[in-house]
């Protein structure tokens, strides 16, 4: 009879995991693998030459980014197969291992590279950033206290807003301190998505809005950002100020979007790319290579796939079980939408240098991590959208 139990335990465990495939957002999916492999080839575009004329692999950021990736589609599928109701359980944990990897981080652990303080070296060439593990502890903290059921209240009340936007605060404060900017916008943006879903009174948001234009003002005026911060939104008021100091990466980014032109130069034929005119282009400005190489047509592909991830995940979080599942896919299409406008905007000139990369594209281990333990958490909520155990 044990025999019997077991092998049903046992088909209903393999049963569900068929279902689980079977309920995907497949066009989530083709849209997150096309663009993770259109970015593979976006990287070795941006590396190849320069590493060759070091005398090194000229394979070698490719070769790790596509590891990366297969790491990063493990753990999406992970997430996935997973309850993510459960997540409620581990909130506590998850929030305290973002926080102390974040003091680590200002710690003498932590390294500055490219200005900021955001990364500890584990050796072998390895390095890691919390701040982008960070961003998933957010999205599952603020749906926990904002999701919560209420008897007899449409929102969630003063305790639970206050709550939130404290603990939120904390890694917030401490992303700043690296200092960070373009993650810190990432929770801000993260923070005001979740909170207006959840049914928070407008009177509220809009305190909050001018709490947030204090705050901002109080950064400026205690001077906690870097002087190559400052020097990043001089240079996007007046680009020509300062074309070879401070507004020398924004103008070579234009130039190199504009010289492709409708169909572009063709894949690995950059001339800006492969003269390395701009900087970081494997992470921050990868969209340059895009527009350089394959041109408007190409760029707006990547947009376009970047459009269906957010429509899905939009799409997900109105059909989610519950409003925790809601939430969950609210925050996470917050995250990834702000960092896409914000990443093409900054390569095409409508929007300030803040070193934010393009999800699914962009080179990066934490943050190739990060955005496919979102894709996982969209996935998750989209398979349980209705009773499924």
């Amino acid at each position: 009879m044990s025999g019997a139990v077991e092998g049903y335990g046992e088909r209903r465990h393999w049963t569900s995991r068929v279902a689980v495939m079977r309920r995907l957002d497949w066009p989530l999916l083709v849209a997150v693998v096309v663009l993770s492999v259109v970015g593979a080839l976006l990287v070795r575009s941006a590396t190849f030459q320069g590493l060759a004329e070091q005398g090194k692999d000229p394979e070698g950021f490719v070769k790790r980014h596509v590891l990366n990736l297969l790491i990063g589609f493990v753990l999406g599928g992970v997430v996935t197969v997973l309850d993510y109701r459960l997540l409620r359980a581990y909130v506590p944990i998850l929030y305290g291992v973002a926080c102390v990897g974040l003091v680590a981080v200002l710690s003498p652990l932590g390294e500055t590279i490219n200005g900021s303080h955001s990364w500890i070296v584990l050796g072998g060439g390895f390095q890691v950033q919390p701040s982008e593990f960070a961003k998933v502890g957010i999205v599952v903290l603020l749906a926990m206290i904002l999701g919560e059921p209420r008897d007899g209240e449409i929102g969630p009340g003063v305790r639970d807003v206050l709550l939130a936007l404290v603990l939120a605060g904390v890694p917030a404060v401490l992303i700043i301190l690296q200092p960070d900017l373009g993650t810190t916008l990432v929770f801000i943006a993260v923070m005001f998505g979740m909170l207006t879903v959840s049914g928070v009174r407008k009177r509220w948001l809009a305190g909050l809005v001018g709490a947030g234009a204090l705050a901002i003002a109080a950064v400026l005026l205690f001077g906690l950002l870097e002087q190559y911060q400052i020097d990043r939104f001089t240079a996007f008021m007046d680009p020509e100020a300062d074309p070879r100091g401070a507004g020398y990466n924004a103008r070579q980014a234009r130039i190199a979007v504009g010289s492709g032109g409708v169909f572009g130069k063709g894949l690995f034929q950059g001339e800006q790319t492969g003269g390395h005119f701009v900087p970081e282009q494997q992470t921050d400005f990868i969209f340059t290579v895009a527009g350089e190489e394959l041109g408007f047509v190409g760029g707006a592909v990547i947009v376009v796939l970047l459009g269906v991830v957010l429509w899905r995940g939009l799409r997900i979080a109105t059909q989610a079980a519950d409003l925790f599942g809601t939430l969950v896919a609210t925050g996470v299409v917050c995250w990834l939408g702000f960092q896409t406008f914000q990443n093409v905007g900054m390569s095409i000139g409508i929007m300030p240098i803040t070193g934010l990369p393009l999800p699914f594209v962009s080179y990066g281990g934490s943050a190739t991590f990060a955005n496919m333990i979102a894709f996982g958490l969209l996935q998750a909520v989209h398979v349980r959208r209705r009773a499924f155990d």
